[in-house]
């Protein structure tokens, strides 16, 4: 599918990798990991065609489609939700306009016997067709099924593109790209505009992907649950296994432990080599034997080990004074933006060094709760601070406050007061600015080094309550790992608002979960909200809520007789298996379609291909039909 060889790209004199070669097939979902600054993003650069390289080659198959989901967008004005993510159907929105203006014609022209009219009919009718085996049908119905995937509500559909915040956008490029049946997806860090729920229908439509996927991420749990293979870039080499993120830490470390040991006995071999040449040296009926070791020690390949980068920030936030017990105490609050009620009649209790989680959908109220607790917004209802509070705040877009034409050091001092201004450097030190990188402008750090630079200028001011809104957004996994242990050791009050699984885990005592306006408490870190929602995914979340029967309701559940029971079981059963032969009916009929769609007259020229295609579309007719009987008889009876 698509081969680089020997591939080196420099930056300011330094390479970020060297020679580097590899090959991506269909299958294959890379997660492609390295420290902040590695070079992950810009190699998804040069992959797509959007920047150049120093040297080597790159060599794919005529017609590869490429999607790259990139960081900025530009969408144009005017345009809905479902018209952006339409733009990701030329061909079918190209044959859209054909048929409108052929039709157009038809309406109007009055020649019914001309030659010409007839030939318009003729037209249609193949314009009609192709449209069919491209998915002219359908493509509406799957927008509207990716696009709720990733978060949004119907209602949401006919909105402008730019009443939308920049996350809620990136979701709708996002959403063009998982429609276009690319052979090839790049994605840059795309859970970090997802809540945990839309991450969970993500893992699952890549896990179906037939292409190939290529992805940067720093959500351990997501690389788990979706790539197959994982390169990593260090020190300007990669390292190129079959195995997810966490197999392959350990296979890696294990290798280096192999190499290293290795390594260890062959210098031993070659130090008593050196001492017996030595010895033999100095006598001359020695000589010749001498000289054979000598010619023994060149010819002995010497074992190199994997160069490991392991440097890492070093985080510790230190309370500054002791508060009361009750640091935030909140009764009846409510937030409205316009018509739009986001928190309703509100009350929570935070006590002193408690660690507290907000989870939930995109939208729910996480921001705006930890925007009121530190006094950034107004609201309704009350909120009082305990005594002695004093809070610090890392907010979502935190880096994009920070100004591009400042230098890190710069940034620093302008932040500092007398007391800490000499303290500057060191603590860029331990956020790993060191030398001169603390002359770099911000504006050329990467996402990551951004926050990481943020994280340490947040520590000039004095806090014992943190609140924290997504703080691991564009962190690499070490770093996170990094953050996550201070958090853990910090003394202090901590809400945090994350959509990454793993980094919450063990990590808070109490979380909670932002839903319809209001807030629930669960007693327990992410796993065991989880397991109380008794869930497979996020996504069950909503559909319990809607499905949760009144007490009437299990009354009669319980009443219900042995036999109407026996019988949900066997309906829910059929469903099942019928479910299941739609899904591979329909991705038989897809590949198909796709066959037809790239080479229509050899297709059909095929033996009983169209025959096939027919009698394959009938069954599936057939399917549907018996679904839906099933679906009511199931309804019926419950």
């Amino acid at each position: 599918m698509l081969n680089i060889h020997n591939l080196s790209v420099s930056f300011q004199g330094e390479y970020l990798f060297k020679e580097v070669s590899f090959r991506l097939g269909a299958g294959d979902r890379v997660g492609l990991i390295g420290k902040n600054g590695a070079g992950k993003s810009t190699l998804l650069k040069i992959i797509s065609g959007d920047q150049e390289y120093d040297s080597g080659q790159i060599a794919k198959d005529k017609e590869l489609r490429i999607g790259f989901l990139k960081q900025d967008l530009d969408f144009e004005h005017g345009r809905t939700v479902i018209d952006e993510a339409h733009q990701a159907f030329e061909e079918i929105k190209r044959l859209e306009d054909k048929m409108e203006k052929i039709n157009e014609q038809l309406a109007t022209r009055t020649d019914y016997e001309s030659e010409s009219y007839n030939q318009l009919i003729q037209d249609l009718s193949e314009i009609t067709h192709q449209y069919e085996i491209i998915g002219g049908y359908n493509y509406e119905g799957e927008t509207e099924k990716v696009l709720q995937g990733l978060g949004f509500e119907r209602e949401d559909f006919d909105r402008l593109t730019e009443t939308f915040s920049g996350g809620w956008r990136m979701r709708i490029e996002l959403a063009k790209l998982l429609l276009q049946n690319n052979d090839i997806l790049l994605l840059d860090e795309p859970t970090n505009h997802l809540d945990i729920e839309s991450i969970i229908w993500l893992e699952s439509f890549l896990n179906n992907y037939a292409g190939c996927v290529m992805l940067v991420s720093h959500d351990k749990m997501f690389l788990n649950n979706v790539t197959n293979r994982s390169i990593e870039i260090s020190l300007g080499s990669i390292y190129d296994y079959r195995k997810p993120y966490s197999e392959f830490i350990e296979f890696r470390k294990e290798l280096r432990e192999q190499q290293l040991a290795a390594q260890k006995n062959q210098q031993k071999e070659i130090e008593n080599t050196e001492k017996l040449i030595d010895k033999f040296r100095a006598k001359a009926s020695k000589a010749s034997m001498a000289q054979s070791l000598i010619k023994k020690l060149d010819k002995i390949d010497r074992i190199e080990v994997d160069e490991d980068d392991n440097a890492v920030m070093s985080v510790n936030f230190p309370v500054s004074v002791n508060p009361g017990k009750v640091v935030i105490e909140a009764e009846h609050l409510e937030k409205s933006y316009g018509d739009k009620k986001v928190l309703r009649d509100v009350n929570l209790l935070i006590e002193r060094q408690s660690k507290i989680a907000f989870v939930g959908q995109n939208g729910q109220g996480k921001t705006t709760l930890a925007k009121i607790i530190i006094g950034e917004i107004e609201h309704e209802g009350k909120l009082k601070l305990g005594h002695n509070v004093q809070i610090g705040y890392f907010a979502q877009n935190q880096a994009e406050y920070l100004d591009g034409e400042k230098t890190v050091l710069q940034t620093m001092e302008d932040a500092s007061n007398e007391k800490n201004r000499t303290k500057v450097r060191d603590m860029l030190g331990a956020f790993l600015f060191r030398g001169d990188e603390v002359e770099k402008k911000v504006k050329v750090l990467s996402g990551g080094e951004r926050n990481r630079l943020a994280l340490c200028k947040m520590l000039l001011e004095p806090f014992n309550v943190m609140v924290m809104d997504e703080p691991t957004n564009h962190l690499d996994i070490k770093s996170k790992n990094v953050l996550k242990e201070a958090l853990k050791n910090f003394e202090g009050t901590l809400i945090i608002v994350s959509h990454d699984r793993d980094f919450l885990q063990n990590l808070t005592s109490r979380v909670y979960e932002f839903r319809d306006h209001k807030i629930k408490e669960y007693l327990g870190d992410i796993d065991y909200y989880l397991d109380q929602r008794k869930l497979l995914d996020m996504r069950a979340v909503e559909k319990s809520e809607k499905a949760k029967p009144s007490k009437k309701k299990e009354e009669t559940e319980e009443k219900r007789s042995f036999s109407d029971q026996k019988e949900i079981k066997r309906l829910k059963n059929r469903l099942s298996k019928t479910e299941a032969k739609i899904t591979k009916l329909e991705k038989e009929l897809k590949t198909k379609d796709k066959q037809l769609a790239e080479n229509y007259e050899e297709t059909v020229t095929k033996p009983d291909f169209l025959n096939n295609y027919n009698v394959s579309k009938k069954k599936l007719e057939k399917l549907m039909a018996e679904w839906e009987e099933l679906q009511l008889d199931l309804e019926q009876i419950s």
